[in-house]
């Protein structure tokens, strides 16, 4: 099965639960942090199956660690605040996600968002692109632009 770009369906629930915070806020009664949650991006192989029924980060599919590759990802840059334009609210990190020198274990074709400050490390969505394969070669993740149409988290 091929990897499917998705918002996870337990994000949904999550979301409306108070599970997850992209950005600073008052204390609500259901969270009582006013702290960011971290965010982390993880690579995973043409031939894993990540999609919309994913709840939780796993190591199931993702590159192997070598060629200067972590599992687990690395954090985004969360300087960008929610906002929202019309019926749609909004998020991107606040810049590109680059892996430097990067020789991937095989070829691969997905970007996994999960939360990593959550317990369980819940997953936020799946996003594809064309499958890559690189050898000792920087990898850059282009992030959308933070809107409506094109944030990389958008929910309508």
């Amino acid at each position: 099965m091929a990897n499917v770009q998705a918002m996870c369906t337990s994000f949904k629930v999550e979301l409306l639960n108070g599970s997850h915070a992209f950005g600073a806020q008052a204390a609500n009664g259901t969270r009582t942090v006013t702290t960011k949650d971290v965010f982390n991006l993880a690579l995973f192989l043409a031939t894993a199956s990540r999609g919309v029924a994913d709840t939780v980060y796993n190591t199931t599919g993702e590159l192997a660690a070598s060629g200067n590759y972590t599992q687990g990802g690395q954090a985004v840059t969360n300087a960008t605040e929610p906002n929202s334009s019309g019926t749609t609210a909004f998020w991107t990190p606040s810049a590109n996600e680059t892996w430097t020198n990067l020789t991937s274990s095989g070829a691969f074709d997905c970007a996994v968002l999960y939360n990593a400050s959550a317990t369980g490390n819940e997953e936020v969505s799946v996003h594809t692109f064309s499958s890559q394969s690189i050898t000792a070669a920087d990898f850059t993740l282009t992030m959308p632009t933070n809107d409506a149409t094109t944030g990389l988290v958008r929910v309508a």
